[in-house]
């Protein structure tokens, strides 16, 4: 069952999504169906400062 939930995911993750729709494997119905099962993780975002990440390079 693990397995089956994972490759799931593995078809709409944003690498290989757009190779699946252009094959016809997935629609974009699915696609639009599993985009708002997503929570909003909004809540959790943590802001960058630009400065800081120029610093360690």
């Amino acid at each position: 069952m693990k397995l089956r939930l994972a490759l799931e995911d593995k078809q709409l993750d944003l690498r290989v999504r757009d190779r699946l729709l252009a094959e016809k494997k997935i629609t974009k119905e699915e696609v639009k169906k599993y985009l708002e099962s997503l929570p909003d993780e909004a809540k959790n975002a943590v802001p960058l400062d630009q400065d800081e990440n120029t610093k360690l390079q």
